[in-house]
């Protein structure tokens, strides 16, 4: 007799074992017309016409562009259409995966010939002839056995009933989307939406290579990508947002500003130039300002360290694929992939007491991770980077009080880069299945970063067990000026690296005794390098005055009035500014134009009757002419900008 907890708190009981549409039909038969799945203990994401056997919580899923469960559950079934359609389409083709991912869903299938846009028109026409079908998606399980014997001769569908049993399934289940014995069918857990019906919002969005198990050794395949929406209300705007972000590209936009390159031959590695480098420097010193200001003591440790301390650290063993290693004198070394065990290290040099913690480190920290090459992105996903690194060393009583400072000022950060708490949503991960620590601690310890987080006036969700094994963590993700989210910031309690097996890293506490730390690993912008890559396509290059790589140009109308230009120039310079004088015998018109191209902020004219009266015309970025002012009063209203932070209009929080 299960009984069914309900968001609300409402708690249905039912005699027999029941499914989900059963228990959205005892809602309410409206909810059951529109219910696609269930979720199960808010982990859980099952069909709507499995069987619940036992007590649980269950919310029921709609169909909702706003609701990741029921785009999960939509891209997923999506793809099962992709493959069926390409299946047919072209015979002979072999299935291998199909999961939904954040922006839609992908299948790697191998098929007897190329697969490109062109194709495109007529796999779509087989989807929604599929789709328009409205054919039930109905779950097939069966023995180990039988199971096997159905994946016989198909090498990927064959390896993934193996991996699925060798992870500890009893049995492997097929969906059918028609009827069971006579429709097309493929290996896969599920879930899936009630019928094709749903997945009316559908398109192809591109097609790429891709090897079996990411193993480039291994067999080549065709991934195709796809995404799927509720309704084509959403499907539309995401087609725009997709468009705009094309747009706003970063590495488009790196190029038309002469900000950064990355050389062919040495992929994953930024050369910044001039203007990128200033904008560079600007986020560097703002967060060593804001972490001073904070109680953080800056330190710079080693590129290269000792595969010793990786071994003790256990980043030799979990983390050995992702590090560049070298070798001399016949011992291993590593570049440092993060920064973490060199801060114990400093910590660990003299004897540390209880008055001593917490104890704030920060570093700009060098790293550099070996990433697959398929896997860079632009400045988004680099091999060499540099983090807003900090850990804390504290006791376990100081934790909840460290992430509440932590939170505080990381939502003051956001806000200055045009990031409101409506624009920055936090995840709390929790403990997983596999994991060290007792209930008690945990319990603890999920609570004070949940009540951090709400007493910085931030409200978050929770992501049932992804958390690391040793402890919880905080997740903040920024949402942008169209709408698209970037994780950033993180926090994240470790008591085992600095535990006694690890790192060890002690205090006297006040009874005396000697006790392990616990450290909190925090950074709010992560890479700076992905943080100024967002921020490229979060303002379209239209930094605010602070950031801006030019933030001024002063434009002399004749070769008279140049002398003045410069001196204008020198004096904004002298205030810490970043302005340049286009000097060239270019008409006007043409200057403005040149400045408004390359994003600079502010356009100063200077001709015949401004240098006469000590003036400028000032005119901004968008084209508007803001009127003659003293200079003067420019550059004090230009010193005033900067100091106050100010964003555009549109972004201000």
């Amino acid at each position: 007799m299960p009984r069914i907890t309900l968001p609300d708190g409402k708690v249905l009981e039912f005699q027999n074992p029941v499914t989900g549409h059963q228990v959205a039909a005892a809602i309410g038969p409206g909810l059951a017309k529109r219910a696609i799945g269930i979720k199960i203990d808010g982990t859980e994401i099952r069909d709507l016409m499995r069987l619940v056997d036992r007590d649980c919580a269950i919310k029921i899923i709609t169909a909702n562009n706003e609701d990741p469960d029921a785009l999960y559950l939509l891209r997923h079934s999506a793809a099962h259409v992709l493959a069926e359609a390409i299946s047919t389409l072209l015979p002979g083709t072999r299935l291998a995966y199909g999961p939904p991912i954040d922006e839609g869903f992908f299948y790697d299938l191998k098929t007897p010939r190329a697969i490109s846009e062109t194709d495109f028109p007529a796999i779509e026409a087989k989807m929604q002839e599929i789709i328009a079908a409205n054919r039930p998606f109905v779950r097939c399980d069966v023995s180990a056995a039988e199971g096997l014997a159905r994946t016989a001769g198909d090498i990927y569908k064959r390896d993934n009933a193996e991996r699925a049993l060798k992870n500890g399934s009893s049995s492997l289940s097929f969906y059918v989307s028609g009827n069971p014995g006579q429709d097309w069918e493929d290996l896969c857990a599920g879930p899936h939406v009630p019928s094709t019906g749903w997945l009316k919002a559908s398109k192809i969005m591109s097609v790429a290579g891709a090897y079996w198990h990411g193993d480039q050794t291994s067999d080549q395949l065709t991934r195709v990508y796809g995404t799927c929406f509720a309704d084509q209300k959403g499907l539309d705007a995401h087609l725009r947002r997709i468009e705009e972000s094309k747009r706003r590209n970063h590495r488009k936009l790196g190029k038309e500003m002469n900000l950064f390159h990355i050389e062919e031959d040495n992929p994953g590695q930024v050369f910044w130039h001039p203007h990128g480098w200033s904008i560079y420097l600007v986020l560097m010193d703002y967060m060593r300002q804001k972490q001073r200001k904070n109680g953080y003591v800056e330190v710079h440790t080693p590129s290269v360290m000792a595969r010793s301390l990786w071994e003790r650290s256990g980043h030799w063993e979990k983390y050995r694929d992702n590090m560049f290693t070298t070798e001399s004198e016949k011992r291993d070394f590593a570049i440092k992939p993060m920064n973490c065990p060199g801060h114990i290290l400093i910590f660990k040099q003299g004897l540390k007491s209880y008055r001593d913690l917490p104890l704030r480190i920060s570093e700009f920290g060098s790293c550099c991770r070996n990433e697959a090459s398929g896997a860079l992105h632009g400045i988004m996903r680099v091999r060499g980077f540099v983090q807003d690194d900090g850990h804390v060393l504290c006791t376990e009583a100081q934790v909840e009080d460290e992430v509440a400072k932590f939170c505080r000022m990381l939502t003051d950060v956001y806000a200055d880069f045009g990031f409101g708490k409506d624009k920055i949503a936090v995840k709390l991960a929790t403990r997983p299945a596999q994991r060290i620590g007792d209930d008690a601690s945990w319990d603890r310890t999920e609570a004070a970063l949940g009540q951090a987080v709400t007493s910085a006036g931030l409200k978050y969700t929770v992501s049932p067990g992804e958390g690391a094994f040793y402890g919880p963590k905080l997740e903040f993700t920024l949402v942008d000026a169209i709408g698209r989210g970037w994780q950033c910031g993180t926090i994240q309690l470790d008591p085992n690296l600095p535990g006694k097996d690890r790192l060890d890293a002690t205090y006297i506490a006040e009874d005396g005794q000697k006790r392990n730390c616990v450290m909190l690993h925090r950074a709010i912008l992560g890479s700076l390098e992905r943080f100024l890559g967002i921020l490229i396509e979060h303002f379209e290059g239209k930094f605010p005055l602070w950031l801006a790589p030019e933030q001024v140009r002063i434009l002399p109308i004749s070769d008279a009035q140049i002398d003045l230009a410069k001196q204008i120039c020198d004096r904004l310079i002298a205030l810490g500014m970043r302005a340049t004088v286009d000097a060239k015998p270019d008409m006007l018109g043409a200057k403005v134009r040149e400045a408004r191209l390359a994003r600079v902020n502010y356009f100063a004219v200077v001709g015949a009757k401004e240098a006469e009266s000590g003036c400028v015309a000032l005119q901004n970025q968008a084209g508007e002419k803001l009127g003659t002012i003293t200079i003067d009063d420019f550059v004090a209203r230009m010193a005033i900008e900067v100091a106050e932070k100010r964003l555009p209009a549109s972004m201000a929080t």
